[in-house]
């Protein structure tokens, strides 16, 4: 149907004939039949003329066309004249130098008037989900769909060429207590009984490790019943990776030489050979993240020696009850707005805080500083704190007081929003990729007075806490576990797994996992893992993020080709929906109306 794509033609052609076939990007009518059509396919754009003194039947049929007709032309490559002595080529596109002086048309199909102007940007996300088939049509969807693709090609040929083999695995599969909210799918031929959509491969790339694979990866589709956010969805791709006889350095070194090329090729970018590395507590009580962005500063520094016989009573006794103070300066926030202070409270009270202290140097001398808690601290409190946090004109210090993962936590928000609020990160392209290592192994609820796996069930301890674990000392266990973060998005994690029976069963035993419930949900790798299963480790990446980041976007819904909105409903196609009466019998379930269901706390928690 075509001789070229929209992209192709060039002088190198003047004087041939082409056919192409697209949509009408534009049209220009310059008078007696004279019109102008940029046409556009996936690949680009190229400028056709319509001529009366050619044919005065198609330009008839060019002044009928509008925005999106799909048409197929034929016609003369020819040079863009000049006119009234200045050139008209337009350096914009590949064929800026050439049009296509139409002898041929057909008009393949025609469009409607659009919900939307393709060309121009749209505010109104639901707007462009509900015909998420227009907007693919897009020049930065379409430059999206493209990175992506490279992202993955990238991807399959870097791990081929280590050797690893590309293996599916189920997407039916079983529900497991641990991890989130699982999506359920009923099963007809066994009444009751249900599969669950995938969270991650995790145990089937471990059971393939068992299974002498040695070296797997797959671009895994994976399924988690949660909120969402702009860098989640509930169905979403990840690239993941196994291997036997491995140590952290071998995946580290992997996922470092994987993401180099994945940044080369689509973006020709140059990254680092090897990243930096933290571990997880120098993360925390630097940046209060594990997943910070260190393209600026404002670093989390500790006060506890500055205030150990201070009078203000809200410091001293955290201090008292063992817990900590830290403060950050945001440099160059001094003057901030109410509205600004009052939203870096929130954000504190959000993360647990009961207030957010803060003081505003409009001055470099402690006497022109502003602060509601100035009047508790004494003036050595007050000279000591400037020299140890660098205190200069126009500087805001902010204030977290409280046990240590809370403060962290609160300080590492606030730090992200001071940012924000002086555009420090506007227009920066740096890319700032860091390793995290050492996680707690588990994590205490208070509520529900247990522990939780920080990662996942299937991770290791570092060795010498593998005895501590066994023994039931589960407090301050760390990991062999890592994350790999980009300029504050956490990339994806990995760990070195557990292989032996009796080490995965006391991690289960630590999980309040009961010896009935390791044989009914776990029984199938506690017996792989009776039969010589080998040393393992893997990493899984998250595709759509990395595609995020490769492109610029703002969110992941720019980089995936029909994603769920902010409410995981996909508009298009209007699901979820509702199905028949018969296909809820046959799979003997019976659906009641939400606004009939007597809300419960937690009814729906996995």
């Amino acid at each position: 149907m075509r001789t070229h794509t929209c992209n192709q033609i060039c002088r190198e052609h003047i004087g041939k004939e082409a056919t192409l076939i697209g949509w009408v990007k534009s049209k220009r009518d310059q008078g007696a039949g004279l019109i102008f059509i940029d046409l556009r396919d996936r690949e680009g754009v190229t400028q056709v003329v319509f001529k009366p003194e050619v044919s005065k039947e198609n330009s008839e049929i060019a002044d009928s066309l509008r925005a999106e007709d799909v048409i197929q032309i034929t016609g003369t490559v020819s040079e863009r004249p000049e006119i009234n002595g200045e050139s008209t080529f337009n350096p914009e596109i590949s064929t800026g130098e050439v049009e296509l002086i139409v002898s041929t048309i057909k008009v393949i199909n025609r469009s409607e008037v659009l919900p939307f102007q393709l060309d121009k940007p749209v505010n109104n996300e639901d707007l462009r989900l509900k015909y998420r088939f227009l907007d693919l049509r897009r020049p930065q969807m379409a430059r999206n769909m493209q990175l992506r693709h490279r992202v993955a090609k990238t991807t399959r040929d870097v791990l081929d060429e280590n050797g690893f083999l590309e293996v599916e695995t189920p997407i039916l599969s079983k529900s497991t207590p641990e991890g989130a909210r699982d999506f359920l799918v009923p099963s007809r031929m066994h009444p009751g009984n249900f599969y669950a959509l995938p969270q991650a491969p995790q145990q089937y790339k471990q059971l393939l490790m068992c299974g002498g694979i040695e070296k797997y990866f797959q671009i895994a589709r994976c399924f988690r019943d949660e909120d969402l956010r702009a860098d989640r969805q509930p169905e979403f791709t990840q690239i993941d990776v196994e291997a036997s006889f491995v140590e952290q350095d071998d995946i580290v070194t992997l996922v470092e030489q994987l993401l180099g090329r994945i940044f080369k090729e689509s973006i020709d970018a140059d990254i680092p050979t090897s990243f930096d590395r933290i571990t997880y507590d120098e993360a925390m009580n630097t940046y209060g993240s594990d997943k910070p962005d260190r393209r600026f500063g404002f670093t989390l520094q500790c006060l506890n020696s500055v205030f150990a016989n201070t009078g203000f009573r809200v410091f001293s006794g955290v201090l008292k009850n063992g817990g900590c103070v830290k403060a950050i300066n945001a440099k160059g926030l001094a003057n901030a707005s109410v509205g600004q202070i009052d939203k870096l409270t929130k954000a504190a009270i959000e993360a647990g805080a009961k207030g957010l202290a803060y003081i505003q140097a409009r001055g470099a001398d402690p006497s022109q500083w502003r602060s509601p808690i100035l009047k508790a601290l004494s003036e050595e409190e007050l000279s000591e704190l400037q020299k140890t946090m660098n205190i200069e004109e126009g500087d805001l210090v902010l204030f977290g007081a409280g046990d240590w993962d809370t403060v962290c936590d609160v300080l590492g928000r606030v730090r992200l929003m001071s940012a924000e609020f002086l555009n420090l990160l506007k227009g920066n392209t740096d890319l700032n990729f860091l390793w995290v290592t050492e996680f707690p192994l588990l994590h205490f609820d208070a509520e529900e007075e247990r522990w939780h796996a920080v990662h996942h069930p299937f991770t290791r301890p570092v060795p010498e806490h593998e005895e501590k674990l066994k023994a039931g000392e589960y407090a301050g266990l760390k990991a062999q576990a890592y994350d790999v973060v980009l300029n504050g998005y956490e990339l994806g994690g990995g760990s070195i797994r557990i292989h032996e029976k009796d080490l995965q069963e006391a991690m289960f035993t630590a999980l309040g996992v009961t010896d009935e419930q390791k044989s009914t949900m776990f029984g199938h790798i506690l017996d792989a893992f009776s039969f010589g299963a080998p040393p393992h480790g893997g990493v899984a990446l998250g595709l759509d993020r990395i595609s995020m980041l490769v492109t610029g976007s703002e969110s992941i819904r720019e980089v995936i080709a029909f994603p769920k909105n902010n409410r995981g409903s996909d508009l298009m196609s209007s699901s979820p929906a509702e199905v028949d009466f018969k296909q809820l019998r046959e799979l003997y379930i019976q659906s009641t109306k939400k606004d009939k269901i007597e809300a419960k706390p937690d009814a729906t928690q996995g």
